[in-house]
């Protein structure tokens, strides 16, 4: 006779009553639909990224003038306020900002010019400063060969100079970026406001439209708020730096502190270069390694206390971003557009996570607390 499968009997189960099914079908974690969902997701992703890196001589200037227009237009609507046409008051912010622009770069570039020419003759400098440290790497070998090492370091060699050439290029926009980005700013800024209602008029939902405008507010105030306060701190950065070098005797302390107020816009990468670059502008300049290190301790110290007090402090809970991810978006937007993306990377993720509060539900599903 056949047994279906729910009279079974089991050693305990004499009588043959049936047991009831054991076996509950369980949804899968991710369905297929979801699972397409996310792969779809991931292609658009690696498509925009990948036209963003192809098409970076047009995507850049256009991101920089629209992130830097969207910093600039509470300044157009103050002149707006005091009669000034918008038009007008576009063209006198953009020339405002490309004169003290103008007058930092030429700060940085007279001693950089003037130095570029004596790189032969600063590098051999450099290397017979550096000549101290032979007799700790002469230990260092003997120590590996009693070890058994199969060579020790080798000599020390002064880089060469073929680099400079091509950095610069790399650092240099070309003149139709340039124009490019110039004309995108003045025309941004001039027609922001008719932007603005273009944008919320587009959705047909009144829900829509309050909170595209919530967002657009929250967005310009504050992107306006940290160019503001970044470009003030930076500007203390700059003069503290600026009377450091004096203090310690190094030369051009106004160049040196420009260009410390200029990198300090780049999160991380901008102070570790310019701590970089007062070692080896001290090295060369003092006659003992002592005394060329102390203008670069006392930039570390004072950038220590403007990243973890001032910084914090000045700008509060509501601007303050996680640095994990300052890191990560630095490191996304340089790889991606270079310096420029380095400098673009804090404002784009503050835009993200603006649009992340206002478009995800907040009452979504939430883990448990541990």
């Amino acid at each position: 006779m056949r047994v279906l499968p729910s009279e079974r009997l089991t050693p305990g189960n004499s009588e043959g009553s049936p047991l009831p099914d054991s076996h509950i079908e369980l949804p899968p974690v991710i369905r297929r639909t979801e699972f397409v969902a996310f792969a779809l997701a991931g292609l658009l992703l690696i498509a925009i990224v990948t036209v963003l890196y192809v098409g970076k001589a047009f995507f850049l200037p256009v991101v920089m003038a629209f992130v830097t227009g969207t910093m600039l237009s509470p300044a157009a609507s103050f002149l707006e306020r005091s009669k000034v046409p918008r038009g007008l008051g576009a063209v006198l912010i953009v020339v405002a900002v490309t004169t003290v622009v103008a007058f930092v770069v030429a700060l940085i570039a007279s001693p950089a010019m003037e130095w570029s020419t004596r790189l032969p003759e600063l590098g051999a400098q450099l290397k017979d400063k550096l000549h101290v440290f032979d007799r700790p790497l002469a230990l260092w070998r003997e120590l590996q060969a009693m070890v058994g090492g199969s060579e020790g370091l080798p000599n020390f060699q002064m880089p060469k100079f073929d680099w400079v050439q091509p950095t610069l290029e790399f650092l240099s926009p070309t003149f139709t970026e340039f124009l490019l980005f110039f004309v995108t700013l003045i025309l941004f800024i001039a027609s922001w406001r008719d932007l603005r209602r273009a944008l919320i008029m587009t959705f047909s939902d009144r829900d829509a439209r309050l909170r595209t405008l919530r967002i657009l507010n929250e967005i310009e105030v504050h992107l306006g708020n940290y160019l503001l306060t970044v470009t003030l701190i930076n500007i203390g950065v700059g003069v503290a730096t600026g009377l450091v070098c004096a203090l310690t005797g190094m030369p051009n302390p106004a160049g040196l502190g420009a260009l410390a107020a200029t990198l300090n816009f780049i999160p991380i990468i901008g102070p570790i270069a310019m701590f970089a670059v007062l070692i080896v502008v001290g090295l060369v300049a003092f006659p003992t390694i002592s005394g060329g290190l102390m203008a670069a301790l006392a930039f570390g110290g004072l950038t220590f206390l403007e990243g973890h007090f001032v910084t914090p402090m000045i700008i509060g809970r509501r601007l303050a971003l996680n640095a994990l991810a300052v890191l990560l978006a630095l490191a996304f937007w340089t790889w991606l557009w270079g310096p420029m993306g380095a400098f673009l990377s804090s404002p784009l993720l503050i835009v993200a996570l603006i649009l992340k509060e206002h478009l995800l539900p907040a009452d979504a599903p939430q883990l448990p607390q541990d």
